[in-house]
C-alpha cells in the first residue's frame, strides 16, 4: 500500500529563514514554493521532499505516497486502522489521514493529477 515517503512536513515560523537553513546551509534543492506559506525541497539522493510550512501543523507530518488515496484508506480500515479524515481533493490528486491501532497518523496521498507546475524560480503557478 505505501509506495514511498512522499514528504516530511515541518512547521517553521518563517519560510525565508527556514530556506536559508535547509536550502542555503544544508544544500537541499528548492523544488516548489507557495509564497510565504510553503516550500518543497528535495533530498539529495531521492525525490522525497522536506516541505516547510508556515501554518500550524501538529508535530512532524509524514506523507506516504499511495496508488489511490481512496482505495488505500478503505484498505487501511480493513487491516485494523481507522480513517481520521476521509479522502479529499488536493492540487496533485487525493489525500486522506489515517491512524494505525497505536494512534500513529499518516497522511496518504496519490498524485493522479500530476506534479505541481512551477515557474523558473520554483513558484507554483
Amino acid at each position: 500500500m505505501f509506495r514511498k515517503i512522499d514528504c516530511v512536513r515541518l512547521q517553521v515560523p518563517d519560510i525565508e529563514r527556514a530556506l536559508a537553513f535547509y536550502r542555503d546551509r544544508l544544500g537541499l534543492k528548492l523544488v516548489w514554493r507557495r509564497g510565504s506559506k510553503e516550500a518543497g525541497l528535495s533530498l539529495l539522493e531521492t525525490n522525497t521532499e522536506i516541505v516547510l510550512v508556515s501554518e500550524k501543523i501538529e508535530g512532524i507530518e509524514v506523507d506516504m505516497l499511495v496508488e489511490s488515496a481512496d482505495a488505500a484508506a478503505a484498505e487501511f480500515v480493513k487491516i485494523g486502522g481507522r480513517i481520521v479524515f476521509e479522502p479529499f481533493d488536493i492540487p496533485i490528486g487525493r489525500c486522506a489521514v489515517v491512524e494505525d491501532p497505536w494512534k500513529n497518523r499518516f497522511v496518504i496521498l496519490d498524485n493522479r493529477k500530476g506534479s505541481l507546475v512551477t515557474d523558473g524560480e520554483g513558484n507554483v503557478i
